[in-house]
């Protein structure tokens, strides 16, 4: 395909993080069939440990991905969409890694919605400087 997405930052960023919430889910299916539990988390600390980090992605990616595409259609520079973009994906895979793994230290989980929080800030502002511009 020869042709360059209308919104290329936020492109880039939904197929980023479409692939970590499929690794997300990935994680919590494995788990459940391994494990055997059939509905919710049965009871398994693990089990609600990944449920957990799979439903905050489900939670914050759309939105982040909604307000980069208004922002970008709307004129935001790609010079500063695509850092917050890379920001926002960094900060989720850091998030993302705390609740997929076992025993990475709790600072994965805190510095990654840290970075996710500011990075929608940015984004937010982003959007609301295009519009008002």
């Amino acid at each position: 395909m020869d042709t360059i997405p209308a919104l290329p930052v936020s492109s880039a960023a939904a197929l980023a993080n479409g692939a970590l919430y499929l690794l997300l889910t990935m994680s919590v299916i494995l788990y459940r069939r391994s494990e055997k539990i059939v509905l919710g988390d049965g009871g398994d600390r693990v089990m609600l440990k990944r449920i957990r980090g799979q439903a905050n992605a489900a939670e914050q990616i759309p939105v982040f991905l909604i307000v980069l595409a208004l922002a970008e259609a709307a004129g935001a520079p790609g010079t500063l969409l695509a850092p917050v973009a890379a920001a926002f994906t960094l900060g989720r895979v850091s998030h993302a890694a705390y609740f997929a793994q076992s025993g990475l230290h709790w600072r994965f989980r805190f510095y990654g919605m840290l970075v996710t929080v500011l990075a929608q800030g940015v984004a937010l502002l982003a959007l609301a400087t295009a519009l008002l511009g």
